[in-house]
């Protein structure tokens, strides 16, 4: 759910930082959601838990099945394995699991400079959509904790609930809507995007 500070892996190189799996035991067919460790790619996740790359990415919404982050929450859908794991001091608290925290887009408030050939019609539509991005921005906010830049959760901190290891030790408020943005951008797209997703899936 950071400039992300963990490094990234793609389906041919493992993540090298470390996250545990959520607490639980799943049963045959039913979706399970796994906490991205070290060393993991979408392929074996996938096949770890009888699932299929393209269920993945399709139940995430990833841009690109090829980019996952270490400590980020991935919901694996049709899972025909019988797994109990063991929640590690990094995994979310089971409340959590239905809120897992990511967040927004760098861009999402850029606006585009007037030069005195700028239409009022263009300046309206960035403005909107400018709005809108605000205004998703904050319902995520309220629902993840409640404005608070100080709200911890597990593994989960402060105003949209991103996990630590995004922060890397800087909880500042100024580091928190900079993470938040980058990773909605990346992942999302936008705000608004990434209020739909929450709305569907309880969590973004």
């Amino acid at each position: 759910m950071n400039i992300k500070k963990a490094l990234v892996t793609t389906l041919g190189t493992a993540a090298v930082l470390g996250a545990g799996l959520f607490a639980g035991t799943t049963s045959a067919n039913a979706d399970v959601r796994v906490t991205v460790k070290s060393g993991d790619t979408v392929a074996k996740i996938a096949n770890q838990y009888s699932s299929s790359v393209s269920s993945i990415e399709k139940a995430n919404s990833l841009k690109n099945v090829n980019l996952i982050y270490v400590g980020e929450s991935l919901v694996v859908p049709g899972s025909t394995a019988s797994t109990s794991t063991t929640t590690t001091s990094q995994a979310t608290t089971p409340s959590k699991s239905t809120t897992s925290a990511t967040t927004g887009t760098s861009n999402y408030s850029t606006s585009t400079a007037s030069t005195g050939t700028t239409s009022s019609a263009a300046t309206s539509t960035t403005s909107s959509s400018t709005s809108d991005s605000s205004s998703a921005k904050s319902w995520i906010a309220n629902k993840e904790s409640g404005g608070s830049y100080t709200a911890s959760n597990g593994n989960y901190y402060g105003k949209y609930q991103l996990s630590k290891s995004y922060l890397n030790g800087d909880y500042s408020a100024a580091n928190q809507e900079k993470v938040a943005n980058n990773y909605v951008s990346s992942r999302y797209g936008s705000w608004a995007a990434a209020k739909s997703f929450w709305q569907a899936n309880g969590w973004y």
